[in-house]
């Protein structure tokens, strides 16, 4: 993608570790409306990128508790922005696997195995890269270097941030 400029890993994982066991007041808290994994991973890819795309629908934002994009606080809808395939101005991501993770990407968990419903952000991987050396931070059951491997779940998929789009 052109454009395409670095992202911030260092301050993504910083603002993790800030945040994960805390709230941030500049961010409405969503853990009693379905929970905040979400909202919680876009700030830390926030922390990383410094932009936002005001697009409405199907952009990527948040000014108020009432004024975000769907794809600021779910699960799904962040994993489409963030692999979309159009030019458009914010953070991008492609799936990868276990083994291609950087601290400040995503993973996501299936615990059903329809859908996805958690989204942690990786904090640190070890070498070899596996479930038990691969460490996260989350919102809703708020955690810092949680091993992946202590998580149940039916399905997991990656996603590294390859970059930014600027203006």
């Amino acid at each position: 993608m052109r454009f395409l400029q670095d992202y911030d890993r260092r301050a993504a994982v910083l603002y993790a570790h800030e945040w994960a066991y805390g709230r941030n007041p500049k961010f409405y808290d969503y853990e009693l409306l379905g929970g905040d994994c979400t909202n919680f991973a876009s700030q830390c890819i926030f922390a990383g990128t410094g932009i936002m795309n005001f697009t409405p629908t199907f952009g990527w934002y948040y000014i108020n508790a009432n004024q975000k994009a769907p794809a600021w606080t779910g699960v799904e809808y962040l994993w489409n922005f963030l692999t979309r395939k159009t030019f458009s101005v914010g953070p991008v991501g492609e799936p990868c696997g276990l083994e291609d993770l950087r601290p400040g990407d995503l993973v996501q968990l299936s615990f059903k195995g329809q859908g996805f419903q958690h989204s942690p952000v990786v904090v640190s991987v070890g070498q070899p890269a596996t479930l038990e050396n691969v460490l996260v931070a989350a919102h809703s059951y708020d955690a810092d270097n949680r091993p992946l491997s202590t998580y149940e779940f039916r399905n997991i998929r990656y996603l590294h941030i390859t970059g930014t789009v600027r203006p």
